[in-house]
């Protein structure tokens, strides 16, 4: 006897959860490195070149910078409704209707989900972990509930002749 049919999500929100705490430790590391360098600067001697202020300031500026360019890469997202799916990976956005997806992918294997397009095309889901483990398994079956429910109308397609 089957279960109950699952039910569709409103909304789905995926966002890599253990990749942005590591990158947030990973930032402070950076800065924490960086500000005893800028502090502990003007102690070093050098026969050939004094350090002053100027080089506490642009070793401290850099750490900053580093850690804002480590925090960056923990922005991929995965947002989908009824219309269809935004997906934000490092510098790339797209944002798709749901007729455009033929199946939302997750593999054991895979470290990140993907979405594979009606026209072979491919896209990495980098905000869907693996490492997230139930919260990105429950974002995968939110996806393609509502990717089901998108397409529960769409007219059945003919048989290619050479469908494998």
């Amino acid at each position: 006897m089957p279960g109950p049919a699952p039910t569709v999500p409103v909304t789905v929100t995926a966002v890599p959860r253990r990749l942005r705490l590591l990158l947030v430790v990973l930032a402070g590391v950076v800065l924490l490195v960086a500000a005893v360098v800028a502090l502990s600067l003007p102690s070093t001697t050098n026969t050939v070149v004094n350090y002053g202020v100027v080089d506490q300031v642009a070793i401290a500026g850099l750490g900053l910078v580093l850690a804002v360019g480590v925090l960056f890469l923990g922005r991929s997202r995965v947002d989908a409704d009824a219309s269809g799916v935004r997906v934000r990976n490092l510098l790339i956005r797209h944002e798709l209707p749901w007729q455009s997806v033929r199946a939302v992918r997750f593999e054991r294997k895979s470290a990140w989900g993907s979405l594979a397009l009606e026209n072979g095309d491919e896209v990495s889901l980098l905000g869907l972990q693996a490492v997230d483990g139930e919260y990105a398994a429950r974002a995968v079956e939110g996806l393609r509930a509502l990717h089901a429910a998108a397409r529960a109308h769409d007219p059945v397609p003919p048989p290619l002749l050479y469908d494998n």
